[in-house]
């Protein structure tokens, strides 16, 4: 499956950064992966939609459910199998994600009741997919 990230914004930190890449190089061993990065203005819902196209949405959003590792393992290759050629993963602005974004998801996602700064978010997003992708292929990364 083809994960296509969507962010408004790109991590400045350095940090942030090299851990984006990091993961991003690991996760290109079990998908097929494309970044579309959005300039940060008041109401991107319309550039979401419009990079999003008719892929699977699921949106990072606080009032989201949250995932055990496994969980998250097993909700990547249901909608695997359910058809959907590509999964867009969608990380907002400040302001989170509209009502009217909110809507249009398939699945609202929510890493915890904590908020993180936007650049931390993006690499715990990227990690998180990539141990699920390794407990899917019963590789040894995830010790739970």
């Amino acid at each position: 499956m083809r994960l296509h990230f969507i962010t408004v914004g790109e991590p400045r930190l350095d940090y942030a950064k090299r851990g984006w890449e990091e993961y991003h190089q690991r996760l290109t061993r079990y998908h097929k992966l494309k970044t579309t990065r959005l300039k940060d203005r008041a109401d991107p819902t319309q550039d979401i939609l419009k990079a999003t196209g008719n892929a699977y949405l699921m949106l990072l959003d606080p009032r989201g459910k949250q995932f055990t590792s496994e969980e998250l393992s097993m909700h990547l290759e249901q909608v695997a199998l359910s058809g959907h050629g590509e999964m867009a993963l969608v990380i907002g602005g400040p302001d989170g994600h509209s009502d009217e974004l909110r809507s249009k998801a398939h699945f609202l996602w929510s890493m915890g009741k904590l908020t993180f700064p936007h650049d931390l978010a993006m690499v715990v997003m990227l990690e998180a997919l990539y141990r699920a992708s390794t407990i899917a292929k019963g590789e040894p990364y995830h010790r739970g």
